[in-house]
């Protein structure tokens, strides 16, 4: 082909996969006040753009047959049309409570689904486009290129564009990228104006048409379904139950797309090296798929990733081998899309309805290895010149032997002793390597190794009953006899502990305790504000702050998780029914439902909102905080609980304090972990100096310490950035 052409397909390919990854983040971003920031919601999202990515490659593949000039005149025309819907805007769709699992991706479609559909079919177009030059050679090297595209579009939202730019501008410039696609989209055409019909060489009509039976296409859905499925179930894993970082999506999905450029290319040393070493990978990081406690939870999350990159490499790769001529090249991809979007389909949709736990990583690490060539490091069995019958009796003896050395790993992590448990795995993972090229034999010892390394807990607490699954996370709730105590667990962190004894039962405990700045202030309402004090707290946990509540007081709680409001309603939890029981629940976004009510109702306003570690950014907005304003009297006290394990918030609440012109004090409280209470940071804010007085003259033994200066502007809707403010000794395991 001409050498001026190829640096323009190549340039249209990055720009357009630069872009559908970029938008993907901004949309999300757009959303978040609605949406809030469940890991499933990722996932939703996620599904989203899968099912417009496969609606795009299938229009790419029913127009293929057409020439060149009539595809490109309707794909022009259909890019003008998505104009409309430019710059970007969230969607009006009524939001209904407990539905949020086909809420969010409906929201999601309205808001993006016409651009994203027609960029999505660019990549197949292209591609196609430049095979029909009889020169041009094998296009499938495109795809490497469009995925690199993808990596760094995903990439540069988090570091270059959320931080730089209002939500308003990042659409703009996304617009004005999406209009020199149009602009790059046409001069392509241009160069193809002339070719011959892409028609007259269709493999359906040609002689030598290379025959796609369904077994084939099956194997394309499993190579194209497993690894879509693995990246957003290690998404769930790790930010439910292993270490919930913000920002922590990013990095599952940016190794999926750079597994892609590695795959894709024959001649990748690395792509081979990785497709050779995946099998011993999955035996060493996969047994940890059944973990279902933080325990080392950064250096999990960290292996996890590596499996996750290294075994969709190989799968893709496998995937690559099994590519067909370019004339079916549109074939190819529209099935590689539907099984992406089968994968996601299955750990978004159907996993969260199906499952109490994220049963669904453990079922697709199983798969993926059953997927990887088993092609045998060392060919020992056939250098000891071994028979059938000989080559079986080897193999059930590895089997038995990685089940009597997983029985003493169980034996071995309950008695803490780690360091052989490390020994133990590596003997197991041997055995595992050396039944390579059996693929039984294979999976069962990956089984083995999955159960003894915290498998039987995490079946024996879904056998037990102690736990359940929401859109918004996993609940477990766990009993313990000294002292006789009952706790609520939300992924890595803990929602709530009461003890069970009738003379403790109704004692605030963990993050709420006496001494934590939301439980001196509730203590001292009366003092504050007379008998009548209206108290709202946005987020029930276990109702633990009812306990708070004196005669005369009016407690309101606002929580957007139906589950959570069962367990205080089915006396899983009684603190709401021992000492607040007329106590009013809003089901829903708090956020939402205080703007829609009357102002001026509280005199105290407690949040207290996390999802695990993660950050409901939405909840920490200059507009949430003129929510909160909004709801509290002139007079009123906002306390709001700042602990986090990777997030300085501190000077995040100085720079909302310094605008608005708040008294804003911040009570470190150590804990005590014989009474069940927590350490914590809360803060409390106040407009008017009285009632911050009064709350301090009540707890003169004390400490209330200032917040310190904010490192930037007030969070905003519009304009909100994590990363200045995340504590990096923390997430390297420094302190």
């Amino acid at each position: 082909m001409k050498a001026p052409a190829r640096p323009l397909f190549v340039a249209t390919i990055l720009l357009g996969s630069f872009l559908l990854f970029l938008v993907q983040p901004l949309v999300a971003r757009l959303a978040l006040p609605q949406l809030g920031g469940a890991p499933a919601v990722w996932n939703s999202a996620m599904l989203v753009y899968q099912a417009l990515l496969l609606g795009g490659y299938a229009y790419a593949h029913a127009i293929s047959r057409l020439t060149i000039r009539r595809q490109a005149l309707i794909h022009l025309a259909l890019m003008v049309v998505a104009l409309v819907f430019l710059p970007i805007a969230l969607a009006d769709v009524p939001r209904p409570s407990g539905y949020e699992v086909f809420w969010v991706p409906l929201l999601l479609v309205a808001t993006i689904g016409a651009p994203f559909f027609v960029v999505a079919a660019q990549a197949p177009l292209i591609q196609r486009w430049y095979a029909a030059e009889p020169a041009a050679g094998d296009p499938y090297w495109l795809y490497a290129a469009s995925n690199i595209g993808s990596f760094a579009g995903l990439l540069s939202y988090p570091l270059l564009l959320e931080p730089n730019l209002p939500l308003a501008g990042q659409s703009i410039a996304w617009a004005a990228g999406y209009g020199v696609l149009i602009v790059c989209m046409a001069l392509l055409a241009w160069t193809r104006w002339r070719t011959p019909d892409v028609a007259a060489q269709s493999p359906a009509e040609g002689e030598d048409a290379e025959p796609i039976g369904w077994r084939r296409i099956a194997l394309w859905l499993a190579l194209s379904a497993v690894p879509s499925g693995l990246m957003l179930s290690t998404t769930t894993h790790l930010t439910t139950d292993i270490v919930a970082m913000p920002l922590l999506w990013v990095l599952p999905l940016g190794l999926y797309l750079l597994s892609f450029v590695f795959a894709f290319n024959a001649r990748s040393t690395l792509g081979f090296a990785l497709a050779r070493t995946a099998p011993t990978v999955v035996l060493l990081v996969g047994a940890m798929a059944m973990v279902s406690r933080g325990a080392d939870g950064l250096s999990i999350a960290i292996a996890a990733l590596l499996m996750l990159f290294v075994v969709a490499t190989a799968l893709h790769r496998r995937l690559y081998a099994t590519r067909p001529e370019p004339a079916r090249l549109t074939l190819f991809y529209l099935v590689m899309s539907a099984g992406g979007a089968l994968g996601g389909l299955f750990a978004a949709i159907v996993a969260p309805l199906l499952f109490d736990w994220v049963w669904e990583h453990p079922l697709l690490v199983l798969a993926a290895a059953a997927l990887l060539p088993q092609t045998p490091l060392v060919p020992w069995m056939d250098r000891l010149g071994l028979s059938a019958r000989q080559r079986m009796l080897a193999r059930l003896a590895l089997v038995a032997g990685a089940a009597a050395l997983g029985w003493w790993m169980t034996a071995a992590i309950g008695a803490q002793g780690d360091m052989t448990v490390h020994l133990l795995l590596l003997a197991i993972a041997l055995l595992g390597v050396l039944a390579l090229g059996n693929r039984w034999a294979f999976l069962a010892i990956l089984l083995i190794l999955m159960l003894a390394r915290g498998g039987w807990t995490t079946l024996g607490e879904s056998a037990a009953g102690i736990r359940e699954r929401s859109y918004f996370g996993v609940y477990t709730v766990r009993q313990f006899d000294n002292p006789p105590t009952r706790v609520l667990s939300h992924g890595t962190t803990i929602h709530g502990r009461q003890f069970l004894d009738p003379e403790r039962r109704d004692l605030p405990t963990s993050y709420y305790g006496p001494t934590s700045g939301v439980g001196l202030a509730l203590s001292a309402a009366d003092a504050i504000y007379g008998d009548n004090a209206q108290i709202g707290v946005i987020g029930l946990g276990t109702g633990t702050l009812a306990c708070y509540r004196e005669p005369g007081q009016r407690y309101t709680f606002y929580e957007i998780d139906p589950m959570v409001v069962d367990y205080s309603r089915n006396g899983v939890f009684t603190y709401l029914s021992d000492c607040a029981p007329d106590a009013q629940i809003h089901l829903g976004d708090a956020r939402l439902e205080l703007e829609a009510e009357p102002a001026q109702q509280y005199d105290i306003l407690a949040v207290d909102a996390f999802s695990s570690d993660a950050i409901p950014l939405h909840l920490l907005t200059r507009e949430a905080m003129h929510a909160y304003g909004r709801a509290l009297k002139p007079d009123g006290l906002m306390l709001i609980h700042i602990s986090n394990r990777y997030v300085n918030l501190r000077p995040v609440i100085a720079a909302h304090a310094l605008e608005n012109g708040w008294i804003a004090l911040m009570r470190d409280d150590p804990g005590d972990p014989d009474r069940g209470i927590s350490a914590s940071y809360w803060v409390a804010i106040a407009s008017d100096a009285v009632p911050m007085a009064k709350l301090l003259q009540s707890s003169p033994q004390t400490n209330w310490i200032e917040l310190g200066d904010p490192r930037g502007p007030a969070w905003t809707d519009d304009f909100a950035s994590i990363l200045p403010y995340l504590d990096w000794d923390t997430i390297l395991g420094d302190r």
